[in-house]
């Protein structure tokens, strides 16, 4: 199966956004995509960098008119797209949610992110309530979609659930990049830290995976900081971590990849990681930390 993910650089208005990602997955589609992943937060700029109340303007129902017309563009491509975006709940209350948008351009169900940060540029507790549906996997005519949601990815804990509840591959759309002050020994380190832990989680489970992160330069407005440079990357790689694509750190780019979801089912075979599991000897893990003193 032909995936693809679509790195992009965001703007602040959500039409000009839309338009770029809509020419984006048509050409993904005219390469041969069947499942199109689209980056973290996709309509807007990253507006979690600052706590502001008006930010809360951005956010929107679902079903809601972005998915609507990616709806609508599935349908007429007849691949599966992932969006994620602000949702609009209720007043007062509001998620990070990713949506997965079926070939017959059906809402085939969403995911709610579920581990929240609270960092210097990353403000997502102001705005985004935790997730209330779980690691559910989303079933679709590409197979079983683990979907998870950019701060997700550093858990082992989210990426094994959506595992045992069978999904079949691991979605990760992302919005992350570096503080300009940090020298470039550090952001190589965090660069490679979050490759190689989500490559961990491929092999730890036997999955092929995927992560759409957004790239470019986005300014704080409060100027409470530098801004984020967001630094691409965006990647497949197979069930024993193989990167099957690779972006550019500094480039709008729209990665082909084929994934091969059968072979899970060989390499869990030499590597039966779920069969050796000691699931009686892992009550600690309900705990926030064991603290024997």
């Amino acid at each position: 199966m032909k995936i693809a993910l679509i790195q992009q650089r965001c703007e602040a208005d959500r039409t000009t956004n839309l338009q770029t990602t809509m020419e984006a997955v048509r050409e993904a589609a005219c390469r041969g995509a069947k499942l199109v992943l689209l980056c973290e937060l996709h309509t807007s700029h990253y507006f979690c960098k600052t706590e502001e109340p008006a930010n809360f303007d951005l956010a929107e129902p679902i079903p809601g008119p972005t998915t609507e017309q990616l709806g609508r563009l599935a349908a007429e491509l007849r691949l599966v797209i992932i969006a994620s975006l602000f949702e609009y709940r209720a007043t007062g209350l509001y998620h990070h949610t990713a949506v997965v948008l079926e070939q017959n351009g059906t809402l085939a169900g969403r995911y709610r992110k579920m581990h929240i940060p609270d960092d210097p540029g990353y403000y997502e507790k102001y705005y985004f309530t935790p997730g209330d549906l779980g690691f559910t996997p989303i079933d679709t005519s590409v197979g079983r979609l683990g979907l998870l949601i950019c701060w997700d990815q550093w858990f082992p804990e989210a990426a094994r659930l959506m595992a045992l509840a069978g999904a079949e591959l691991l979605l990760y759309p992302t919005a992350i990049g570096w503080d300009p002050i940090d020298n470039s020994d550090e952001q190589r380190r965090q660069l490679e830290a979050w490759i190689t832990v989500q490559r961990g989680h491929a092999i730890a489970n036997g999955l092929p995976l995927l992560a759409c992160n957004r790239t470019g330069f986005e300014p704080d407005s409060s100027s409470q900081s530098g801004g984020i440079r967001f630094w691409g990357s965006s990647f497949a790689c197979g069930p024993q971590g193989e990167i099957l694509a690779q972006a550019t750190t500094d480039q709008p780019q729209t990665v082909i990849a084929d994934i091969e979801p059968s072979y899970s089912e060989q390499v869990r075979r030499i590597w039966p990681f779920l069969r050796d599991r000691r699931i009686d000897a892992y009550p600690e893990l309900l705990q926030r930390f064991r603290d024997d003193s």
